[in-house]
């Protein structure tokens, strides 16, 4: 996710309309001088490794890498679930240690993707054996989600603003309050499974007022909302990043995000069908 990386805002390269970029202006139109203007136009397209600098080219190889590592820990935590609490444990000490570093570190950032890894094909075994079906159908919806809001970004119908990213944090924290509560409710049996009649708390219970939904569906489809808008936060810092010349080495940064996005809405849509699959409690 991308506000989890202090990195992004405190870089002025992932800011837009930034010194950087200026400077960056400003060299191009000095080498486009009457003598400098066929060169231009003769010369090859220059890459990450010609200029240092930061591209979507790079940025993607540097994504699939990541996503390589996730991938392969998660089919060694499928087979191994118990490996998926350790997994959780060191992904998360590992997401804060990346999110709060000015400058990445590829080594730290694929540690990170190998200890997710782990936890998701551990969480993944477990939904699977108690509601068959559901890791299919959240891998799909999750790539459709990505599909969907890469494309509508790419053509412009999406973007991110100040005010859509202020009520996204609002949110956001409101979000991961109320996850709180409920780990703490759910360890003091306030909400345990006998209460509910599901696994997962308060998620669990019905909305009489609601149509009798289970309250976990409302709230997945609003994380769902909320992990999209993510996205196209990470949409725009990378686009930014690249426009504005960053370091080819934020590159990194760019797929960090992606995957702490991309894991989380994983995650929720796994609850989400979970729930729907009848995980939900009783009526």
């Amino acid at each position: 996710m991308a506000l989890s990386n202090p990195a992004f805002s405190r870089n002025p390269a992932f800011k837009p309309n930034n010194s950087a970029g200026t400077a960056a202006a400003t060299e191009t139109n000095a080498l486009a001088t009457a003598d400098g203007i066929q060169s231009l136009y003769e010369a090859p397209s220059a890459t990450s490794s010609d200029t240092g600098r930061m591209t979507y080219e790079d940025t993607i190889v540097k994504t699939v890498l990541l996503f390589a590592v996730i991938l392969a820990t998660a089919v060694v935590g499928w087979f191994l679930p118990i490996l998926m609490l350790p997994g959780a444990i060191a992904g998360l000490v590992l997401g804060l240690v990346n999110s709060f570093k000015r400058k990445p570190s590829p080594a730290l950032i694929l540690l990170y993707g190998a200890a997710q890894g782990l936890f998701i094909g551990g969480i993944s075994a477990l939904f699977e054996s108690m509601w068959n079906g559901v890791v299919i159908q959240a891998v799909l919806a999750t790539l459709a989600v990505f599909t969907v809001t890469l494309i509508l970004f790419a053509n412009g119908k999406v973007r991110a603003s100040a005010r859509a990213t202020k009520v996204f944090l609002v949110a956001l924290i409101g979000y991961v309050l109320f996850g709180a509560v409920n780990i703490v409710v759910m360890m003091f049996g306030g909400f345990s499974q006998a209460s509910t009649g599901g696994p997962f708390g308060i998620y669990s219970m019905h909305v009489p007022w609601l149509f009798n939904i289970p309250l976990g569906v409302l709230i997945g489809i609003v994380a769902v909302l909320l992990a999209a808008y993510s996205l196209v936060l990470d949409f725009d810092f990378i686009q930014n990043g690249v426009k504005n010349r960053a370091p080819r080495v934020m590159g990194w940064y760019g797929a960090f995000g992606l995957a702490v996005t991309l894991i989380w809405l994983y995650v929720e849509f796994l609850r989400l069908f979970a729930i729907i699959a009848g995980g939900g409690g009783r009526s």
